[in-house]
């Protein structure tokens, strides 16, 4: 795998790139943290934003408490897929899905779609946004990691390696 430099001019100006490296690979890490705990509160009930008694191991629905609570623009739209169960499974595996490969750095491409897709959703459902006429955390979110993927900055720091040897001929699963 090719190492991302830049020109020498360009070197000094914006210092080293191997720490830019280092921290492209932090924030997909973080990124799919984010994603992947999502994922075990809502199962097992880890009492952050899921108490136990609502987890989906004991019954409840991931998608049923926020989605039916909605007051925004598309309001109605989401509320009426709060708790089907299709919902739910689709929302569970995007969740764990897109968290593990952004945490190891595989199938990089299809974490940035899906995960652009599911952060576009949700900020649809925040909509209107309280502190800003457009922008949240789920745009910047879903920007990073297409950025990332497109880039492949910070990937030396993942299983990519390991991974497109794995798949070299299915590029698409990269």
């Amino acid at each position: 795998m090719s190492q991302h430099r830049l020109p020498n001019e360009q070197a000094d100006q914006v210092g080293s790139w191997g720490f830019g490296e280092a921290m492209f690979a932090v924030t997909r890490i973080a990124i799919g943290f984010i994603f992947f705990w999502a994922f075990l509160d809502k199962l097992f009930g880890l009492g952050k934003a899921t108490p136990s008694e609502k987890s989906w191991i004991n019954g409840g629905s991931p998608t049923k408490g926020y989605l039916s609570s909605l007051k925004g623009t598309f309001a109605d739209t989401f509320t009426d897929i709060a708790g089907k169960a299709w919902a739910d499974w689709l929302f569970m595996i995007g969740l764990c899905g897109i968290g593990l490969a952004l945490i190891l750095g595989i199938g990089m491409r299809i974490a940035a779609v899906t995960g652009a897709i599911l952060l576009f959703l949700m900020w649809l459902t925040a909509l209107p946004i309280s502190s800003n006429p457009f922008l949240d955390e789920h745009l910047i979110y879903a920007f990073a990691i297409i950025a990332i993927a497109v880039t492949g900055a910070g990937l030396r720091y993942s299983l990519a390696p390991w991974w497109r040897r794995l798949t070299a001929k299915a590029r698409w699963l990269w």
